[in-house]
């Protein structure tokens, strides 16, 4: 069988229009949106990169689970499904459906987090930071040495960093409530760990009476790495990888607008009784009741089948290989990005590609801008306007890295719209002297690159 050419394991059977527009006219968008990519109107943007949360495209069973969805205020079918299927794949015995991830976050983090606490993991994204930091606790990365490196080529640079972990919960894990660990490692280019990692951070956890949760959005990614990289792994399916990766924690919270091929959605499930009646509360006093969780029963219903769905080995290897693609179309272009592509997205290293630029004038959000400006890609930037320190508006202490992550919404874009990205990468490359950085004009106290507004620098 032929293999050299991406096919999409699927038909199309509904389209949605793209509207074209000039540069002027980006410009004039991008300006009064306070030069921030979040503030712009979807009807400006024509290929829409910023996230691959909540904006994928419903299969046709999807779809009629929706019309079987049950609108019962309290025990609906609609949520047995559910809790019938996230049992099955992740042997949980508690789940709590969520309206999206940073609910799931925010209920756990509420129950198990005090001011003091450290709270270690391979990385932190923004709002699992942002929740772990607004209960006055640390946000700990330990993420392995490869995954430091961005341009190494190493197959599992997602993975926790056993010894800095044994360290930490040998001198100070006292203070530590919980171990979190993401799969795939979105802040570090999507990067996959490894089974043999996991069990490692597992052995590690009952070492010292400590929980392990998995932050779990894109399990079934994760598992088609290790399905792909790991020795001892290519035999079997990526669904038995998923359900061992799950059973190998104590609980996980998982946002189903990624892997659940969910447009809302998310979930928190645990073994503990004690600490599910407690979130339970929460979840109640906040979210809903514990049978909908702040979602429709057809949300659900369409969930329970998109977890069906997306361990399917098809599916998986056309994801992982179309943000190779991608990636493929960068470096031919010049343009460096994290090695080796992760599973959801391509990342620009702005500051490999733009060294004019420092970090306080925001070299990753000036690459995401321009990648807008000039031919209506819409990235999101991933370095000191994300997770940098501010003082009085500036950044006072940059983020390790600068990137500007381009993440594929699953089963939305065809081959023909990535090589469009990739020409519009490469022509903002071959300019890439001509950028100038930003400076913050006004941001808020919580994850400030939703909603700060920015202006160029001459």
């Amino acid at each position: 069988m032929i293999t050299r050419t991406i096919i999409e394991p699927f038909r199309i059977k509904v389209v949605e229009p793209l509207r074209f527009t000039t540069r002027e006219h980006r410009v004039d968008a991008l300006a009064a949106a306070g030069w921030n990519l979040f503030g712009l109107k979807a009807d400006d943007v024509l290929i829409d990169l910023l996230t691959d949360s909540g904006t994928g495209a419903m299969s046709s069973e999807q779809w009629a689970a929706l019309m079987r969805g049950d609108e019962s205020y309290a025990g609906s079918r609609s949520f047995e499904r559910f809790e019938a299927v996230v049992r099955d794949l992740t042997g949980y015995d508690h789940v709590i459906p969520v309206h999206q991830g940073r609910a799931a976050e925010r209920i756990l983090f509420t129950e198990v987090v005090t001011p003091g606490s450290i709270v270690p993991n391979n990385t932190h994204f923004d709002t699992t930071r942002a929740n772990v930091e607004h209960e006055g606790a640390v946000a700990l990365d330990l993420l392995c040495p490869e995954g430091r490196d961005l341009a190494l080529d190493a197959p599992f640079k997602g993975n926790v960093d056993i010894e800095a972990l044994e360290q930490l919960l040998a001198q100070r894990g006292e203070r530590v409530p919980l171990v979190l660990v993401t799969l795939t490692n979105n802040s570090g280019g999507g990067q996959p760990v490894s089974l043999e990692n996991l069990r490692a951070v597992r052995r590690v956890c009952d070492t010292y009476g400590k929980p392990l949760i998995l932050d779990a959005a894109r399990f079934a990614e994760n598992a088609w790495f290790v399905h792909e990289r790991e020795p001892g792994q290519a035999d079997r399916t990526p669904r038995a990888i998923a359900e061992e990766q799950f059973r190998l924690a104590d609980g996980c919270m998982i946002s189903l607008k990624k892997d659940g091929f969910g447009n809302i959605g998310g979930l928190l499930a645990v073994n503990d009784s004690e600490l599910a009646a407690r979130c339970r509360n929460v979840l109640i006093l906040t979210e809903g009741f514990p049978t909908y969780g702040g979602l429709a029963g057809r949300d659900l219903d369409a969930l329970a089948q998109g977890l069906l769905e997306v361990t399917d080995p098809d599916y998986l290897r056309y994801r992982a290989r179309s943000a190779a693609y991608l990636a493929e179309k960068a470096w031919a272009a010049g343009v460096p990005t994290v090695m080796p592509p992760g599973g959801h997205a391509v990342y620009l290293d702005a500051k490999a590609l733009l060294p004019h630029i420092p970090p306080h004038e925001l070299p990753a959000q000036a690459l995401a801008a321009e990648l807008y400006l000039e031919g209506g890609v819409r990235g999101v930037e991933i370095g000191t306007l994300m997770f940098g320190r501010a003082v009085a508006g500036q950044a006072d202490t940059p983020a390790p890295n600068e990137l500007v992550r381009l993440a594929l919404p699953r089963r939305v874009y065809t081959q023909s719209h990535v090589d469009y990205v990739g020409e519009v990468i490469a022509h903002v490359g071959a300019n890439a002297d001509r950028l100038r950085g930003f400076r913050i004009v006004d941001q808020p106290q919580w994850l400030r690159h939703f909603t700060a507004r920015l202006e160029p620098l001459s």
